[in-house]
């Protein structure tokens, strides 16, 4: 039998044909003449009598062409969407990319090159790029419609909402971990999640922080807003919210620790490989060919992240219905930090909400949040092939947070909190706006986002998406500037955590709130 066979060679980099030929019988030469007995050592001695040609792919001279969902009505417009054409142009001269599209909340991310915008989309043949799906996989919304207990507050609800999530640094004590059967799933094989079981566990009910909130709001469905659900293949969702109005929890979240991992694992995959079929090819840019047995456990560990994702909402949101002694009429939700497959081309989306019909013709529901003062937009996606049947994740950034920022700084580099303080509550008046940390971030404010109307608008003139409904706001809570509690070194021990979620159910027992853990069923 002999050391190296075909197919051997044909993964080190021997294409089929005459150099294949001549690799093998050098290879058997080798063997006899040499009386080599470690393939390893033989490949070596092939390569140096008989070199590898090098049939690498190279980057495109020029970028393909993209479609742009977005047009400037500022001067602060124009310069960012330059910013974001520089970016798609770099990654769309990528050998494995087919097209790109950028949407209304298009700003652009990263330093370095090959780095995809936020609401950037670009389609792969065959190929899965991490880096354009970004190391926050799965980055979600999800809302549930309820009926609230009479008379129960919507600061009341917020106290029960703070008790049930966690935002910032790190996940769960031990003390406090959620069950779930996601957990339980037998996936801790697969390359890209081996070693990550205890994370997955610690993470589960958390949020993290940046622009990840958890909104609380109300929505009613009129008859024409029941229509267009049927129409849009959703009949059954409609009998379910026919009568309303709703309250309405809304989380925005990722995949937390577990999803920044399989990343971290996935980039350098693609980078490995990248380096044996192209050259000259930036990490951002790298990608994973699905055919491949790595690509094929990348692919299925980014279906477990989304299961595990969606867990997490549903072990929030069901924890709040616990506490506040509620139950759910609804769920939708939708993934705008991922890749989806349609036939053979991969679509990543990086603050992008897919708007495709299904195969049994069902628009798809997605929800669009603006800023925390604005409605939450329930829509049904259009299906427009010219922008790769996408719609917008959110409102998008003109400026930087660090340039939004800037102004309200004091010179010892400290915010300042009055002016902080004021600002928030100019922007979001009659609403009850929390930070779970304590210290308001300006720059998840309204004023630290494009206008919602602008967003609308451009939704609506380039035919990405129809409204059926507006989730109007009555409170949010969000992580808050990075440097709260939660960020320090001497994080909170769990006698600390019992403490604060008792006196929560102290406050709010007068309105018949409990506290309680859930266990997320099968």
């Amino acid at each position: 039998m002999p050391l190296l066979g075909p197919d051997d060679l044909v993964r080190a980099g021997w294409p089929p044909g005459p150099v294949l030929e001549e690799a093998l019988r050098l290879a058997r030469e080798l063997e006899e003449t040499k009386g080599i007995r470690d393939p390893g050592y033989l490949l070596k001695q092939i390569e140096r009598r008989l070199p590898r040609p090098d049939l690498r792919v190279s980057p495109r001279p020029e970028a393909l062409p993209w479609s742009e969902a977005i047009a400037a009505e500022t001067p602060e417009d124009e310069s960012n969407i330059a910013a974001v054409r520089r970016q798609m142009a770099e990654l769309l001269r990528c050998p494995r990319l087919e097209a790109g599209a950028i949407m209304p909340d298009a700003c652009p991310a990263g330093n370095e090159p090959g780095d995809i915008p936020v609401g950037g989309i670009v389609a792969a043949r065959g190929a899965i790029l991490p880096s354009a799906h970004s190391a926050d996989i799965c980055c979600s919304m999800r809302a549930t419609f309820f009926q609230a207990p009479s008379g129960l507050s919507t600061s009341a609800m917020l106290d029960a909402l703070t008790a049930s999530t966690h935002f910032g640094g790190g996940g769960r004590h031990l003390e406090n971990r959620v069950a779930s059967a996601v957990l339980r799933e037998d996936v801790w094989e697969n390359p890209f999640l081996k070693g990550l079981d205890d994370i997955a566990a610690e993470h589960l009910g958390t949020q993290g922080d940046g622009n990840h909130f958890a909104f609380l709001g109300r929505a009613g469905f009129g008859e024409d807003a029941l229509r267009k659900l049927r129409e849009g293949g959703h009949g059954e969702l409609a009998g379910k919210l026919a009568g309303g109005p709703w309250h309405v929890l809304v989380t925005h979240h990722g995949s937390r620790g577990l999803g920044a991992r399989v990343f971290e694992k996935g980039k350098k995959a693609a980078i490995r490989h990248t380096e044996q079929v192209a050259r000259d090819v930036p990490e951002a840019a790298c990608w994973l060919d699905h055919g491949t047995e790595e690509g094929a456990a990348y692919w299925d560990a980014l279906q477990y992240v989304a299961r595990w994702t969606r867990a997490n909402h549903r072990v929030i949101h069901r924890m709040f219905l616990e506490r506040i002694k509620g139950a759910s009429a609804a769920e939708v939700g939708n993934e705008h930090n991922f890749v989806w497959k349609r036939g053979e081309l991969f679509l990543h989306g990086k603050g992008a909400t897919p708007a495709w019909r299904e195969d049994d013709g069902s628009a798809r529901l997605g929800l669009i949040p603006l800023n925390m003062a604005s409605p939450i937009l329930l829509v049904l996606g259009s299906d427009n092939p010219n922008h790769l049947s996408f719609c917008p994740h959110g409102a998008g950034r003109n400026r930087s947070r660090t340039a939004t920022l800037r102004p309200y700084r004091l010179p010892n580099g400290e915010m300042d909190a009055e002016r902080v303080a004021q600002l928030v509550a100019e922007a979001t008046p009659g609403l009850d706006i929390r930070w779970f940390s304590g210290k308001p971030d300006l720059s998840e404010s309204p004023m630290g986002y494009k206008p919602a109307a602008q967003i609308e608008a451009q939704i609506a003139r380039f035919g990405l998406a129809e409204t059926v409904a507006r989730i109007e706001p009555l409170g949010s809570l969000m992580a808050g500037e990075q440097e709260g509690w939660w960020k320090r070194k001497d994080d909170l021990t769990p006698k600390q955590i019992r403490q604060i979620a008792h006196r929560s159910d102290r406050r709010t027992k007068k309105e018949g709130i409990r506290g309680g853990r859930w266990e997320e069923g099968e």
